[in-house]
């Protein structure tokens, strides 16, 4: 039978809010506070409602969607500046894991999709796995929101159409050598910019384009661990084609600490896999083969994606991860 499933969502993970009936309607639902502004939309294949009555979804019929089964869409600005560094993505829980045998094997798979996943899902208190949002995310589309006319800042989400890598004005976020943010805003009039050259040629091709990413990746790091000037970012990050590159440029630790986001910077990621499925029953899927019935396991607990910051060493809350940004909740829901 396949189980009947509620979704929440918020700004904090004590304040929740139903958002079940929004689920597969592309609708999305308003997420405010002092740390973050924006919506968010949910879909999820196999989706019933309380009366066990498909609710089908057009998001999973699109061809560049083919053979995801979730999706956690988010728009919204930053209320105060934070490195990319520290805007964390991923899964927390609140009471220890029952962890199946071949958990090993989820990991690595986990790792691969994602290098830059840390985590403790063995943790006796509370387990969590997170990575940075802007090296974690399939897709991922950033604008300086003061370049954005209004009217698309109010009806340009949900997109119509499937969201794909935009980064062409992320380079306005990142510090240059001895120099600060660029930034038109007269928020933050104190940044300035750069015009500095790169070595990366935006007329190669896109095969060419990655090989030379990646010796500037290598490069970049020898020079760094040599003690010699923070290198300049900005024309490389204008040449990041796809979330292929971006993923990879921002792998490398010194990259994110270059990029801040603020209120500014209108962020639209798009959480969407289909490892997991929730029909005919909730089970995870690796690619082999390898294959865990999740019901076997489930101890109630949700599963929650949250948006956070990095735990500062300050940080006095006593959890393992630092102020949430939002979160959305998905559980199973005991119709006994």
């Amino acid at each position: 039978m396949t189980p009947r499933l509620r979704v929440l969502a918020g700004t904090s993970l004590s304040h929740m809010e139903t958002i079940t009936d929004l689920v597969n309607t592309n609708k999305s639902h308003k997420l405010s506070s002092d740390l973050f502004d924006g919506e968010i939309v949910a879909h999820i294949k196999g989706m019933t409602d309380e009366d066990g009555n498909l609710r089908d979804s057009e998001y999973f019929s699109r061809e560049e969607r083919q053979g995801v089964t979730w999706s956690i869409q988010v728009q919204g600005r930053f209320q105060e500046s934070f490195s990319s560094d520290d805007i964390l993505f991923g899964n927390t829980f609140d009471h220890p894991l029952k962890l199946p045998w071949g958990t090993s094997a989820v990991l690595k798979f986990m790792n691969y999709i994602d290098p830059t996943l840390q985590h403790d899902l063995t943790s006796q208190a509370k387990p969590w796995a997170l990575s940075p949002l802007i090296s974690t995310m399939p897709h991922f589309a950033h604008k300086r929101s003061c370049l954005v006319d209004a009217a698309e800042l109010t009806t340009s989400f949900p997109p119509v159409e499937s969201l794909e890598d935009s980064t062409e004005e992320l380079h306005l976020t990142m510090f240059d050598d001895n120099k600060n943010l660029s930034s038109p805003s007269s928020s933050t009039s104190s940044l300035s910019s750069s015009s500095a050259s790169s070595d990366i040629s935006s007329s190669s091709a896109k095969s060419s384009a990655s090989a030379k990413l990646r010796q500037a990746f290598r490069s970049k790091k020898s020079r760094s661990q040599s003690g010699s000037p923070h290198p300049n970012f900005r024309e490389e990050v204008k040449h990041l084609e796809d979330a292929s590159q971006r993923r990879s440029y921002f792998a490398v630790e010194e990259h994110r600490k270059a990029v801040t986001f603020g209120p500014d910077d209108l962020v639209t990621t798009d959480f969407c896999y289909g490892f997991i499925n929730f029909t005919p029953t909730l089970s995870l899927q690796l690619p082999g083969g390898l294959s865990f019935d999740l019901m076997r396991y489930w101890d109630g607990q949700p599963v929650r994606f949250v948006c956070c910051e990095r735990k500062r060493g300050d940080d006095a809350s006593g959890e393992p991860w630092g102020r949430v940004f939002w979160c959305i909740a998905i559980e199973v829901v005991d119709d006994a």
